[in-house]
C-alpha cells in the first residue's frame, strides 16, 4: 500500500531524514517511495531514545495519515548518513585500526554538547575522566545534537586531546546491538 491509499491505518516506511531541528521539537522524513513529507515530532524520537537525528540519515518508521497529514508514530531504525568520502577523522589518524575496531560500547550521560562550539562532554559510568564528543563523529553516529544528562552507548579511544568518542549511540538503539 502506498501512502496516498493510506486511511488511519499504521504502515511502515523507509526514508531519508530531509531535516529534523531539535529546538523547534520537529522535522521530517522523505519516504522512498515518494509522496508527502513526513512529520517526525520530537517525542516519537525520544520513544526511540534519542533527542535528535542527523539530517540524511537513513530511517524505519510507522506512519499514520491524520487531518494534518502523515506523521511518524514509532521509530523502528535509524542508520547514520553516508559519508562521501569515508576519510578518517584527523583526530583517529595516528590510532592504530585494531585499537578502534576493539572498541567496546561503555554506556554514559552527556554532560554538555554545543551544537555551534561543534563539541561537548560525557561521562562514562564510574570512570572519573571527561570524554570528549566532535559534532562531525555525532554527526557520522546519526545524531545532529545531544541534550545534558541525555544516556549514551559510546565507543571511547585515547587520542591526542584525551579520552575521545569515536562512536555515538542512543542508549536504546545500542541495547539491540
Amino acid at each position: 500500500m502506498i501512502l496516498g491509499q493510506m486511511d488511519k491505518e499504521k504502515q511502515t516506511v523507509s526514508g531519508r531524514v530531509k531535516w529534523f531541528d531539535p529546538s523547534k521539537g520537529f522535522g521530517f522524513v522523505v519516504s522512498d517511495e515518494g509522496g508527502p513529507d513526513i512529520l517526525l515530532h520530537a517525542n516519537v524520537l525520544r520513544n526511540f531514545g534519542q533527542s535528535s537525528v542527523a539530517d540524511g540519515a537513513r530511517i524505519e518508521i510507522e506512519v499514520q495519515r491524520t487531518d494534518r497529514g502523515v506523521q511518524a508514530t514509532q521509530v523502528l531504525k535509524v542508520e547514520p548518513p553516508e559519508v562521501p568520502d569515508s576519510a578518517p577523522l584527523a583526530d583517529f589518524e595516528h590510532i592504530d585500526p585494531e585499537v578502534l575496531a576493539q572498541a567496546v560500547l561503555e554506556p554514559a550521560r552527556v554532560k554538555w554538547f554545543d551544537k555551534a562550539k561543534g563539541f561537548g562532554f560525557a561521562n562514562v559510568f564510574g570512570k572519573p575522566e571527561d570524554v570528549f564528543i566532535h559534532i562531525e563523529v555525532l554527526r557520522r553516529s546519526g545524531l545532529a545534537d545531544l541534550q545534558p544528562g541525555e544516556a549514551l552507548a559510546i565507543r571511547v579511544v585515547d587520542g591526542k586531546r584525551g579520552r575521545m568518542a569515536m562512536e555515538v549511540n542512543a542508549w536504546e538503539s545500542a541495547l539491540s546491538r
